[in-house]
């Protein structure tokens, strides 16, 4: 009787025990590692517990608003593998002749798009028609009294190498600051291969046209 009364309540046990109802919400080891603490962007933040100077860093909590070095935004690329030389040194600039685009085609809709950030990014400066005369420089009555790259008309931008441009757009170079900022990786890349083709049609319409050499002269 006893042996089984216990089978009895110990089956009961089992069965509440399986409900899906659940009137605690249970213990979790360490909760701060399971559930991140969302802090607002923007909302100003307790000075009491919260420092945005690194010195500080220990007695209180440090949060600066900015990412974690190194953070990759999602749907990203992996980073540029050079980094930004030091002042006067040209290292990883000639470096970065060797990197290819990673974004070898490109359909009519992401064409248009790259045009689009290129107008409103570049075109300011190099010109809609990439010929180093945007409304900044208008021939030298611009606010810009230095020329900018012709890509077009000059050799040595007509034939720049794309590891190159995605290094002087997302550092800067000379003159022209970085546009990191402003396009993401793969929107770079996207307008460095719409310079390109562009490029690659005024070379081609450049060439002189074919002869037949199996003509026969008269």
């Amino acid at each position: 009787m006893k042996i089984r009364l216990i089978i009895i309540c110990f089956s009961g046990l089992i069965i509440a025990g399986c409900s899906d109802v659940r009137r605690e919400p249970g213990r979790v080891y360490m909760p701060d590692m399971g559930y991140s603490r969302a802090y607002e962007t923007y909302a100003e933040l307790d000075s009491d517990k919260f420092t945005s100077d690194i010195n500080e860093a220990g007695r209180k909590i440090f949060y600066n608003n900015m990412p974690v070095a190194g953070t990759i935004a999602r749907d990203e690329e992996m980073p540029f593998p050079l980094a930004k030389d030091a002042p006067g040194d040209t290292v990883n600039y000639n470096a970065s002749k060797v990197i290819l685009n990673p974004i070898i085609k490109m359909d009519s809709a992401q064409m248009q798009e790259a045009q689009r950030l290129y107008l409103i990014y570049c075109g300011v400066c190099h010109g809609a028609k990439l010929d180093g005369n945007g409304p900044l420089y208008n021939g030298g009555n611009g606010a810009f009294p230095a020329a900018p790259a012709n890509f077009t008309g000059v050799a040595k931008y007509q034939t720049m190498p794309e590891g190159q441009m995605f290094y002087s757009a997302t550092y800067g170079k000379n003159l022209m600051g970085s546009y990191a900022s402003q396009l993401t990786r793969t929107q770079r890349w996207e307008v460095i291969a719409y310079i390109k083709s562009k490029q690659n049609a005024a070379l081609a319409a450049s060439k002189p046209a074919a002869t037949d050499s199996t003509a026969t002269k008269k």
